[in-house]
């Protein structure tokens, strides 16, 4: 089940418009229980994990009691990525598995994902059964469940991510500087990258509840930039809050975000792994990315922006790569949800086989200049049913004749249609952009 993020006015999206409050959360355990234990057969189990903010705490209590009320065994986490959370799952063999966690949101915020018994996300007919199980009063079950504390679930996981590389793989004599953005890889990551050989300098691993994200991070890497150039060290990774995305930084201090990720991973696959099948990115992957596929005949295809979308284009294609230019990054040869230490790793492994340094092995895909303009619209509209818009955006795309792309996406929290424009040239990409949302912005406005 997707995220629903929610901040002081609510939770959206699984349940409408109810307000956060512990009766609403204790409601919500309790109508996870009763779904999920009506529908399913064996064990009556379901875990919780978290990551560092402090309304966590609040929230974690609250599901429990819930869940307890419905006659569901809680198993509880503590501080635990998502994609760990998903593993643990099968691992215990639960009927679900909870995240409490607004990822890469500002501590303020937070919010819930559910992960089915075998770590994927639930079906979307169970979503609504518990969206119409809130409706229903809430009543007691006749054998009330008990919690415990899962007192060996990190070093589960940290196993588990290291049983992911090949017999004999070392990172010994590699120095490496790891941002876990003061979230929930804070005690898990260095423990995985040293324990493989690395020299880990750690940054932001001290939570205090109201730190995570702040000013670090995979959406704020500059710290860690800063860091690797001045150790000199061989590269750096930067998670998100929940540990699901990663970016890397190469020892001159470059960025190299999920679609150049996931073209060294797919570069490895197809040389060394024998071969790969094809690759799914979403709207928002740069075109060069693309382009940079096709030259190593790996077929490449575009999903909605969102990693659910990105998992499901997967499955019907039958890849096991894909992912989004944020770095969540889904390998589904390795395991079922993305994963930001898995990745990381991924990508090691492949830079160690190509035998060169990050800043070279990057360099075999040439990202084009991107440029995005958000354009505030009045109200909602349909783009394609606007004939100014559309005659401009086909101008646009036969001047830049198949050197780059053009895309309209309307945002999905905003008011706001975000235009934006890749090509070959800087200064032509940018002219274009400003043109186009002048054109989007009269019709709309």
């Amino acid at each position: 089940m997707a995220r629903k993020y929610f901040g002081t006015d609510g939770i959206r999206g699984l349940v409408g418009e109810h307000p956060i409050t512990p009766d609403f959360m204790l409601k919500l355990g309790w109508a996870a229980g009763c779904v999920l234990m009506d529908r399913f057969d064996g064990s009556n189990l379901i875990i919780i994990g978290k990551d560092t903010r402090i309304s966590g705490y609040m929230f974690e209590s609250a599901l429990q009691a819930g869940l307890i009320n419905a006659g569901v065994d809680v198993g509880l986490l503590g501080p635990m990525p998502t994609p760990g959370v998903a593993y643990l799952t099968r691992t215990f063999q639960a009927q679900a598995g909870i995240v409490i966690s607004a990822s890469h949101n500002a501590y303020a915020d937070n919010g819930i994902k559910f992960f089915s018994g075998n770590g994927t996300k639930l079906p979307d007919e169970i979503e609504l059964l518990i969206e119409e199980q809130l409706e229903t009063p809430m009543v007691t079950a006749e054998r009330l469940g008990k919690a415990r504390r899962i007192a060996d679930a990190a070093g589960r996981y940290i196993e588990f991510c290291k049983g992911t590389m090949p017999w004999g793989f070392s990172l010994q004599g590699m120095q490496i500087v790891l941002d876990c953005a003061h979230g929930a890889t804070y005690n898990i990551a260095p423990n995985v990258f040293t324990e493989l050989g690395a020299r880990v300098v750690p940054l932001f691993v001290e939570p205090n509840g109201t730190n995570i994200n702040r000013s670090c991070g995979s959406t704020k890497p500059e710290a860690l930039q800063e860091k690797v150039v001045e150790l000199g060290a061989d590269l750096g990774i930067a998670f998100d809050g929940d540990g699901d995305r990663v970016v890397f930084v190469d020892h001159k201090g470059e960025l190299v975000d999920g679609d150049e990720l996931l073209y060294i991973i797919a570069a490895y696959q197809q040389q060394y792994g024998g071969g790969c099948d094809g690759v799914v990115g979403t709207l928002m992957s740069n075109f060069g990315f693309e382009l940079g596929l096709k030259e190593l005949n790996i077929p490449f295809a575009r999903a909605k922006v969102g990693d659910r979308y990105v998992i499901e284009l997967m499955r019907e294609k039958g890849w096991s790569l894909g992912g989004e230019n944020s770095g969540h990054i889904v390998c589904s040869n390795v395991t079922t949800t993305g994963d930001g230490i898995i990745s990381a790793l991924q990508v090691l492994l492949a830079i160690s086989a190509m035998g060169d340094s990050l800043h070279k092995v990057k360099k075999g895909m040439h990202k084009l200049p991107q440029t995005m303009i958000n354009v505030r619209m009045a109200k909602r509209v349909n783009i394609s049913e606007e004939p100014e818009i559309q005659k401009a955006v086909a101008a646009m795309e036969e001047r830049l004749a198949g050197t780059g792309r053009v895309l309209l996406r309307p945002s999905g929290t905003e008011p706001v249609v975000r235009v934006m424009v890749e090509g070959q040239d800087k200064q032509q990409v940018k002219d274009l952009a400003q043109e186009l949302a002048a054109v989007v912005e009269a019709a709309l406005n």
